[in-house]
């Protein structure tokens, strides 16, 4: 059932059924073992312990660069986010450092997340995809004002509980096309972000190409791909996160909605 969405259906308190499968990790799953249960709580589909790091695309939609005010880039600008920015959907939370929320700048950024599912290095654009496990969501939660008063990226994007991700993986084999995903941004229940993955600057192919060149790309790998216009500082004014705002992320089809709810340092 492509439309089928399971963040929504686990967050409304509905019972979902699933099959066990016999492996400890969907790195390697094995089989089926027969049973059926009831999911209690959604994780992460890559736990941090095989994510390492978070490669993390910018500026990979049209749409945002213009919304920036930026030169469409020529080649994939890149940050990173550790393994411990990596957190499961609702009812996780996700926490707004208190440095970010004496600033109020902590932003938004619906994205598309690439799992690679077999150790590569230097592999070409045509042959990228085959390396690919699946795709999920992922939500880039930034400091919008540490990153603008640097050049790079990581310190920003880096903190704990920035990159929620979930709700479920779609096997590259049942999308082996994923320019045709639509994304949304919904901040308490109103869409702030829409866009079709044709918008993307350079393609998921291309992006693992990229990031792979001279670089060891393990199983497990996550590479977040960039989010398009109308975050929240590209609006006037800003429209930032707060403590008890809920950010949900839509991935059509297959994957369904990301929920995040945020809270503030203690």
């Amino acid at each position: 059932m492509s439309n089928w969405d399971i963040g929504n259906t686990v967050r409304e308190g509905d019972t979902v059924q699933v099959w066990v499968f016999s492996g400890t990790s969907v790195l390697d799953p094995e089989e089926p073992n027969g049973k059926i249960e009831i999911i209690g709580r959604l994780l992460s589909p890559v736990p941090a312990a095989e994510v390492g790091t978070i490669r993390c695309i910018r500026l990979d939609y049209v749409s945002h660069a213009k919304e920036a005010n930026v030169k469409v880039p020529d080649v994939p600008p890149l940050s990173m986010k550790p393994a411990t920015a990596l957190v499961d959907p609702w009812p996780a939370r996700t926490v707004i450092p208190k440095h970010t929320l004496k600033d109020g700048s902590a932003d938004y950024g619906a994205e598309l997340a690439i799992v690679i599912g077999k150790t590569c290095k230097n592999v070409s654009e045509s042959e990228a995809l085959s390396y690919v496990l699946g795709y999920t969501v992922a939500n880039d939660v930034s400091s919008r004002v540490a990153q603008f008063a640097q050049s790079q990226a990581c310190y920003s994007k880096g903190f704990d509980g920035a990159c929620p991700l979930g709700p479920v993986l779609v096997s590259a084999a049942v999308m082996p096309d994923p320019s045709i995903f639509t994304i949304r941004g919904l901040k308490n229940g109103e869409v702030v972000q829409s866009s079709g993955l044709s918008d993307m600057v350079f393609s998921c192919a291309k992006l693992v190409s990229f990031v792979s060149q001279g670089t060891t790309l393990s199983a497990g790998t996550v590479i977040i791909t960039g989010t398009s216009a109308e975050v929240g500082f590209g609006k006037v004014p800003p429209d930032y996160l707060h403590d008890g705002d809920e950010f949900v992320v839509e991935l059509w089809p297959h994957i369904g909605s990301l929920y995040s709810v945020f809270e503030t340092e203690k």
